[in-house]
């Protein structure tokens, strides 16, 4: 007896960006890839499927004959279809051996306990609130996709291919590293060869392999207080006893750390999240401190690029001649966050054991995504994408400080060279995590200061309103937004 295939289970989801071309092939290749339908089943015709879909049957036909050449279905006669008889995969059997009932008792398994990590919440639907004031978050009318999409393809080429292909053996890609050595840091006053960078998943993975490879339990770490939460919880995982030093308007004062440290945590350039920039002053004293108490200092110089009010000061890696600064860069902080690039840079004996360990969780990041973004560094696109930041980025600045100022609302943290995020202070009462609840039913999306804060478990005042993602014309009504709220909360 012939077995049909349902034209149930399609179905065309019209409000979709996806092809209905794809979408029909979907709906077959989940079918049996659920085992839904059974090899040899009868396809409905072209002229049935597209009337009960209401489609052009010309569509039906190109997706069925794709399926054709994928495997999935074949043709049965000169105009029907059906479900190919050996499809690449078939689910397994249903009467598989049970191996027990018994569940596993994971709280006695899990030998490390992550609640340290206190997140900054970011709703994954952000962009359909009015006034998201969310740090890191891009424009994307700011960026060139046009251009992003032309070096995606030119990395897709045969000779390109074939190297993203193969296994890098844990190297990077060449030219990226390349570019890296001669025009990402010479900007910063950095010189390097290529045997002293590593290219990372983010700088948050430059962090955790630098913590893995100059802390154990027991360990003297210092970092910022306010600190980014990341860091914090990075430091705390790796057992070191964790001391935080108090930031001023100048950073992080390097006659306040305790005599036995070992290593330091620092964000000079543009200190997270007060927006503070250590000076050059200070930066040497810190490598002189360095130097006589023989201790390491982690360099995270994040969103140094967009600089429009003055240029960024050197790096702090820029001042050092005995390696003991380990420089920590990102392209996600200045392309767009899903990106996930970045890249250590340290002497080669610690960037060869750096490797290896990358290379254990990970061996190497995605050869396609490096030469891509190789591309789009070396043809001038990123310059331009900067160009754009940088003015959109100082227009929205001046209008949000003169909003902020209107309202009475504190800043207590900006970034003299630019940014893209202002530190406020509430008044004596303020919940932080409060209000940003509160203001959620406003539309409004603000940062709560409590997960800077990695040893205090009292109520925050502070918190972070940022620009990158928010259009300039919402400025002025969600700052009123937020201070209808603070005066709601405070009374």
């Amino acid at each position: 007896m012939r077995t049909n295939v349902s034209e149930t289970i399609f179905f065309i989801d019209r409000d979709t960006r996806v092809g209905l071309q794809a979408q029909l092939r979907e709906a077959v290749v989940s079918a049996v890839l659920a085992g839904r339908v059974q090899p040899g089943a009868h396809l409905p015709s072209t002229r049935k499927l597209a009337d009960y879909l209401n489609i052009s049957r010309i569509t039906v036909t190109l997706a069925y004959q794709e399926l054709v050449s994928q495997g999935y279905a074949e043709a049965a006669d000169r105009s029907s279809y059906r479900i190919a008889l050996n499809p690449p995969h078939q689910a397994l059997g249903r009467d598989l051996p049970t191996s027990g009932s018994a569940t596993v008792d994971w709280s006695g398994k899990l030998k490390m306990d992550f609640g340290v990590v206190r997140r900054v919440e970011k709703p994954l639907d952000w962009r359909r609130y009015p006034y998201p004031f969310l740090y890191g978050q891009m424009d994307p009318t700011l960026f060139d996709l046009n251009a992003w999409r032309d070096c995606a393809r030119r990395a897709l080429a045969q000779e390109d291919f074939i190297l993203m292909a193969s296994d890098f053996a844990a190297a990077d890609d060449v030219q990226l590293v390349n570019y890296i050595c001669s025009r990402t840091l010479p900007r910063r006053g950095i010189h390097a060869t290529p045997d002293e960078i590593l290219v990372t998943v983010g700088a948050q993975n430059a962090l955790w392999i630098v913590t893995r490879l100059i802390l154990e339990k027991g360990s003297s770490a210092v970092c910022e207080n306010p600190c980014h939460p990341d860091i914090s919880a990075s430091l705390l995982l790796s057992g070191a006893r964790v001391t935080t030093v108090d930031v001023d308007g100048e950073g992080l004062p390097p006659e306040n750390l305790p005599d036995d440290t070992e290593a330091v945590f620092v964000t000079p350039s543009h200190h997270s999240p007060t927006g503070a920039t250590m000076p050059i002053d200070r930066r040497i004293r810190l490598l002189q401190a360095a130097a006589e108490r023989d201790f390491v200092i982690v360099e995270d110089d994040y969103e140094f690029e967009i600089s429009y009010l003055a240029p960024p000061s050197p790096a702090l890696k820029s001042f050092d001649t005995a390696g003991r600064v380990l420089y920590i860069g990102s392209f996600s902080k200045s392309l767009f966050p899903g990106l996930r690039l970045g890249y250590l840079v340290a002497p080669a004996p610690f960037i060869r054991e750096a490797r290896a360990l990358r290379s254990l969780m990970l061996r190497h990041p995605p050869g396609h995504l490096q030469r891509t973004v190789a591309y789009f560094l070396a043809l001038g696109h990123y310059d331009a994408v900067l160009h754009r930041m940088r003015s959109e980025y100082h227009k929205r600045h001046d209008v949000m400080a003169t909003a902020l100022r209107g309202k009475d609302l504190k800043i207590v943290g900006a970034s003299t060279f630019g940014g893209t995020s202002f530190w406020m202070e509430g008044p004596e009462g303020l919940d932080a995590d409060q209000l940003v609840s509160e203001l959620r039913r406003d539309g409004v999306l603000v940062e709560s200061g409590s997960p800077f804060f990695p040893q205090s478990d009292q109520p925050c005042r502070f918190f972070r309103m940022g620009y990158s993602s928010i259009p300039r014309g919402n400025i002025v009504e969600g700052v009123a937004r937020v201070k209808a709220c603070i005066d709601r909360l405070t009374g």
